[in-house]
Formats: structure tokens, C-alpha cells, sequence
């Protein structure tokens, strides 16, 4: 997810509560988005987009969170 940036989530997900809830929820939703696409589960046409929004804000959420652990620790 964060692959360039593995050193400051591992720092975050040691350190800060939201920051793991965050990560935990985003990779449920990745994998449930991937057993859909994967025909693994059944999931209407709508429902994927829907976790995929939230999928995406997540990530959204987490990456401002590493913008500011960056600003804070350069």
C-alpha cells in the first residue's frame, strides 16, 4: 500500500491507535474487494463501488496521517 513508506507505517501502526484502525479496516476491505473481483464472493455491481470508496478514504486518511508524521519528524 504504502511501499516507499514502509519504515513510517511500521512507526505508526507501533505508535498510534488510528492509525491501526485505520490500516486493519482498509485491508479487510482490500481483500473483500479482491474475493468480489475474484468471483470468490457475490457482491452487487453497487456495493463493490461503495467499499471501494471507502477503501480509497481510508488510504486517503492514512497517507495525510504520513504527510504530517513527515512534517513533524524531518
Amino acid at each position: 500500500m504504502f511501499e516507499n513508506d514502509q519504515d513510517t507505517v511500521d512507526v505508526l501502526l507501533s505508535n498510534s491507535d488510528e492509525f491501526r484502525r485505520l490500516y486493519d479496516k482498509h485491508t479487510a476491505l482490500k481483500t473483500q474487494v479482491k474475493d468480489a473481483n475474484g468471483g470468490v464472493i457475490s457482491m452487487e455491481q453497487l456495493a463493490l463501488e461503495e467499499l471501494k470508496k471507502e477503501k480509497l478514504y481510508l488510504k486517503d486518511q492514512m497517507a495525510t496521517m504520513i504527510k504530517n508524521y513527515h512534517s513533524v519528524h524531518a
